[in-house]
């Protein structure tokens, strides 16, 4: 079987990187070992937000006198798991169309390098069988990162792919990790009615987020409920009895916890293990796969896309650099009519699903600073906002920061509600190279949340109206 580009992983950055390529009249095929969409799809980005919203709605049944509603009710945990599950299957059915319609050949099995431009595919029943590519890009994704301390046995000790088909709902958890994926497994098992308690290494929770941002989120988890731990290490994970006992070594000493299950969210691992690439030569860094700005990896005509390359671990970043890749294929196959411009990883949204919501870009104040800018920022509250009033979410605020200097949009930093659908007026912007005076004189809708937007950079140079 011969083909022009054989894409290995049919997640977001593996079927975007193949529709691209077949787009460009390449003649293009997709290995995949399990499910099309990869993990995003089916066990990631999409049913995780279907958890997410069943415990909003959950949580507006609970608050329903505030709307002046009267209204009750309990959660059938075992429905909720199920329409999760029915989600990331429409989804997934999604991508088998979008496969059809572009001509792409499906490959199910596990793919590895055996020469260059040589793959062997072992499917289900163990059959192989060689695939011949001029082109291959590699887009293995990856899996939650396992720490010595906490073995995953996928019962007791679980990643994020079990926390979201849990058989019952436990009546406790703990959760090591706070990024996106442990506040959000967080703030749903919470919200479920877990007793959570989320224990984070670094000195505050979300880590990668600007400092105001943290603090905002923890003083919310805190008042929902969730109990949050900093500067804390997990030192060993007892599962001998009916759950888990761990010790936690803390700034003032160890501290026992106790609870039913406790959830590894310690980051992401890439998937470059057994595939083939000390066969071809293939060249990894700190546990991924090195790469140009284009996807080429050191052996010409193999590339690496999404989480198994350096890259941010996002979906929308692998989706992309699949196209990127895919395009830089076609203009030197004379395919595509210019180079494609490579990816500004410091332009790159990054969203968190919990309650309340988080979505940043661009520089964090601290990281501004130590840039040697000097900023002007503007941080308006979500409480004079009059639309997130009628919406019943006073919490959070929008937070904007500029080079004082030429007015350079340098980093926007969002928590609240629906602050996720927001941030990419600021990536846009980012891009065109907009300054603050252009915002300002771009008429936002009223009532809307995103309005404070333009409210926050008001007030970062002395405008402020609202407030």
């Amino acid at each position: 079987m011969a083909y022009d580009v054989v894409v290995l992983g049919s997640g977001p950055g593996g079927y975007v990187a193949a529709i691209r390529a077949s787009q460009l009249g390449f003649k293009t095929a997709v290995i995949e070992k399990e499910s099309l969409g990869g993990i995003c799809l089916n066990w990631g980005c999409i049913p995780t937000k279907a958890l997410l919203k069943s415990a909003q709605v959950y949580d507006y049944i609970k608050h329903a006198k505030d709307f002046g509603l009267e209204a009750s009710g309990t959660p059938n945990f075992e429905a909720v798991i199920k329409r999760s599950r029915g989600v990331a299957d429409k989804m997934s059915k999604g991508v088998q169309f979008l496969m059809k319609k572009n001509k792409i050949d499906v490959i199910m099995g596990f793919g590895k390098l055996i020469a260059k431009g040589k793959l062997e595919v072992t499917d289900k029943d163990g059959k192989k069988q060689t695939v011949e590519a001029k082109h291959i890009i590699i887009a293995t994704g990856g899996r939650s990162r396992e720490l010595p301390a906490m073995k995953i046995d996928g019962k007791k000790i679980i990643g994020y792919r079990e926390a979201m088909v849990l058989p019952q709902l436990p009546k406790s958890m703990i959760v090591v990790g706070s990024g996106a994926i442990g506040v959000e497994f967080g703030y749903f098992y919470n919200s479920m009615g877990s007793k959570v308690t989320v224990v984070e290494f670094m000195p505050k929770i979300v880590p990668v987020e600007d400092d105001d941002i943290s603090k905002e989120l923890e003083k919310n988890l805190k008042k929902q409920g969730i109990t949050v731990m900093t500067s804390s290490e997990v030192t060993s994970v007892d599962t001998s009895g009916n759950g888990v006992i761990a010790k936690v070594k803390t700034a003032t000493g160890e501290v026992i916890l106790e609870a039913d299950v406790l959830l590894s969210a310690v980051g992401v691992a890439a998937n470059i293990e057994g595939i083939g690439l000390e066969t071809v030569g293939v060249k990894t860094d700190k546990g991924r796969i090195a790469v140009d700005k284009y996807g080429q990896t050191s052996v010409p005509g193999i590339y690496a896309i999404g989480d198994c390359s350096p890259g941010q671990a996002l979906a929308h970043v692998a989706s992309k650099e699949g196209i990127v890749c895919a395009e830089a294929i076609g203009y030197n196959e004379n395919k595509y009519h210019h180079q494609p411009e490579p990816i500004d990883y410091n332009n790159i949204p990054g969203c968190t699903y919990c309650v309340p919501e988080i979505a940043s870009v661009g520089y964090t104040e601290k990281a501004a600073k130590e840039a040697g800018y000097e900023i002007k920022v503007g941080k308006f509250p979500l409480s004079a906002s009059g639309k997130a009033s009628a919406a019943g979410h006073l919490e959070g605020f929008i937070k904007v920061i500029f080079d004082a200097k030429y007015g350079e949009w340098l980093g926007t930093h969002m928590i609240g509600y629906n602050v996720t659908e927001m941030i990419a007026e600021t990536v846009t912007a980012r891009k065109l190279e907009t300054t603050y005076h252009e915002v300002l004189n771009a008429i936002h809708p009223h009532p809307t949340i995103s309005e404070s937007v333009k409210d926050a950079i008001e007030v970062a140079y002395g405008e402020a109206i609202h407030l």
